[in-house]
């Protein structure tokens, strides 16, 4: 039982993350009294080891291409090096100002923020560092970690996490994983001047996009000067005299002087310090917490959401949800819930990658003979004539008579921030005709969407 110490509040987030923040930010604006849980930094895995961080390297990756194009536009320049440093102290710099930033909103807003480890005391109560707090509502959304790998040497590598605590640039570097992330710090490295080797356990990667996508960036990141190693599996890593790593590979080959190894296989639930035994919480077989559309739990006023729930590993996806949940709980919105179909996302890639709806194989297992398949291949204008050429690819996919748009994938220069708007209209149902009569916007590679044949 909770002593007569114990705090009690309308809602209470475990995890100062997107999805925590958001539901906590939602409630407190229907006059609930709120708080926040963490352990961390404030802001969670987006803002300091992931997104924000990330977008930043590879601002900087982007302006190593630009400066060599820059040569063939006229310009008199000279590349005389990358200072790792610099960027990294300026990168710190700015989240630094997004944490504080976050602190400050959350006093202004009335939500109490909570450090410490929080774990389950029972179904309405928490334990806090010793102290225990209760709440009608919880929320658990304290996303996930990066995994390695069970075999002899795994410590010496380091995860996505261990990149942002880098503080020199790794010159030879071997990246291990076939998803976005591992996509993202390969092509980012390379760029920055690293000699980088993937390690693909399969023959592709992100193995879940359209084939199109994958195999474009693939061609891509090989003539850009990515070694890429297909059905490759790391059996176990040593460390030599010289402090460089050797990768012992299972099929009997080393990849010897590697100064830093990078697991980028993948992400864990960050749920092994809640007890969620203690109140009672199902999970699924991947230990990702079990909910229904509306994220709830098992247990009655308990929700999850987020990365933790194994739905779709998005920062905004975590924001939607937290915010419908908070608008059902207190705002008399009984049905609202987030439509996990038509989902945008990006991959910062080099070049990026955007995509929403169904990929073509998809497309075609639920639709059969239904799909038609407009796709265009092209130089954008903007590497004319660079002697660096960037491809850009695009495909749309469609079914039925109306050609109904389920599915635009685009990869190349701008393809991260052309998207946005073609997701609302896919969103909203638009077919081929509709994109056919929306004027073009002309020279860009954009117009292309609206101009297929």
């Amino acid at each position: 039982m909770a002593n007569n110490m114990t705090q009690h509040y309308d809602l209470i987030a475990i995890g100062a993350g997107s999805g925590g923040l958001s539901v906590a930010e939602r409630a407190a604006m229907y006059g609930k009294k709120c708080a926040v849980i963490e352990s961390g930094k404030l802001g969670g895995t987006c803002v300091n080891v992931g997104c924000v961080p990330k977008k930043i390297m590879w601002n900087a990756a982007t302006l190593y291409h630009a400066v060599q194009d820059a040569k063939d536009y006229g310009f008199d320049v000279e590349y005389k090096g990358f200072d790792w440093h610099t960027l990294v102290t300026k990168r710190e710099n700015y989240i630094t100002g997004i944490n504080n930033w976050y602190e400050t909103y959350l006093s202004d807003s009335n939500i109490d923020f909570i450090a410490g480890h929080a774990a389950f005391h029972d179904a309405k109560t928490l334990n806090v560092e010793g102290k225990l707090y209760t709440s009608d509502h919880i929320v658990i959304t304290p996303g996930g970690y990066p995994d390695i790998p069970d075999i002899t040497g795994a410590e010496l590598g380091i995860t996505s996490d261990g990149f942002f605590a880098l503080a020199q640039q790794p010159m030879r570097v071997a990246v291990v994983g076939s998803g976005y992330i591992a996509v993202e710090l390969a092509g980012l490295l390379n760029c920055l001047g690293s000699d980088v080797t993937m390690l693909l356990r399969k023959e592709h990667f992100l193995g879940n996009f359209d084939a199109m996508l994958r195999e474009s960036l693939m061609e891509s990141m090989l003539e850009d000067g990515v070694n890429i190693l297909s059905r490759t599996e790391i059996a176990s890593i040593s460390k030599e005299d010289n402090d460089t790593l050797t990768l012992h590979t299972q099929n009997g080959h080393c990849i010897e002087d590697v100064d830093c190894l990078i697991w980028a296989i993948g992400r864990k639930p960050n749920i092994e310090h809640l007890a969620l035994d203690k109140a009672g919480i199902a999970l699924n077989p991947d230990n990702t917490i079990k909910v229904d559309k509306y994220e709830n739990t098992n247990v009655s006023n308990i929700y999850a959401l987020g990365d933790v729930t194994g739905k779709v590993a998005l920062t905004p996806v975590a924001i939607a949800s937290a915010r419908r949940l908070a608008d059902r709980l207190f705002n008399h919105q009984s049905q609202c819930h987030l439509q996990y179909s038509n989902i945008p996302s990006v991959v910062f890639s080099h070049p990026p990658i955007a995509t929403v709806g169904l990929s073509e194989h998809e497309a075609r297992e639920k639709h059969g003979s239904g799909v038609k398949i407009y796709q265009s291949r092209f130089t954008p204008m903007s590497h004319a004539f660079t002697q660096h050429k960037v491809m850009t690819a695009m495909k749309l996919i469609v079914v039925g008579a109306q050609e109904k748009v389920v599915g635009c994938h685009i990869i190349g220069p701008g393809a991260d921030e052309m998207l946005q708007g073609f997701a609302v209209a896919i969103k909203m149902g638009a077919t081929k005709k509709d994109f056919d009569k929306t004027v073009a916007i002309h020279p860009s590679s954009a117009e292309e969407l609206v101009t297929m044949r």
